[in-house]
């Protein structure tokens, strides 16, 4: 999770693809090279160690647009396949 909000923040369209889940990635990716991201709480995980199959993270970033901060409040879904984890989806809670 934290290096896919590290690659958020770097513009980096090639991670964000390569560790996104083929059956969910988007054919084009569209970055906002104006949005200014603050940081990332991760509120919690459920599995995701290097035995499991899946794992869940819990967190929330914060971001600025044009001076007016916003945070982006998810549950995300990763896979673990050969040996690679990959997002897959996520829901947003509501507030």
């Amino acid at each position: 999770m934290r290096s896919r909000y590290t690659a958020f923040v770097l513009l980096d369209r090639n991670y964000l693809r390569d560790t996104w889940h083929p059956s969910t990635r988007p054919l084009e990716l569209q970055l906002d090279p104006d949005q200014r991201w603050l940081g990332l709480k991760v509120k919690a995980t459920e599995a995701g160690k290097a035995s499991d199959k899946t794992g869940i993270v819990e967190f929330v970033a914060r971001y600025k647009i044009a001076g007016r901060g916003h945070r982006l409040h998810e549950i995300s879904r990763f896979v673990h396949e050969n040996g690679h984890w990959f997002y897959v989806d996520g829901d947003f809670p509501a507030r």
